[in-house]
């Protein structure tokens, strides 16, 4: 699979409850990286661990690898931050 055809793959996103491309999920994630659940939502399709491995460096990829979604309230609090300014 090329890479410009595996950015328009899509699926459902079990964080958004809608479809989204692949590429979407590669630039969604904090900090620049991918969305933590990357490698959850897209095993099945591709080898997504050697594919994301190549594109990121070692500490980008550590720091997905490890990562851990925020807590429900954070993310509430922040998007009720926002709309006030």
């Amino acid at each position: 699979m090329d890479e410009d055809s595996r950015d328009h793959l899509e699926r459902r996103c079990p964080r958004l409850g809608g479809s989204v491309t692949f590429q979407y999920c590669m630039d969604c994630g904090d900090e620049e990286l991918p969305c933590f659940k990357i490698f959850d939502c897209w095993w099945e399709y591709f080898d997504i661990v050697t594919y994301v491995q190549k594109k990121l460096s070692e500490d980008q990829f550590k720091r997905l690898a490890i990562s851990k979604p925020r807590p429900k309230v954070a993310s509430l609090v922040d998007l009720i931050r926002q709309a006030r300014s």
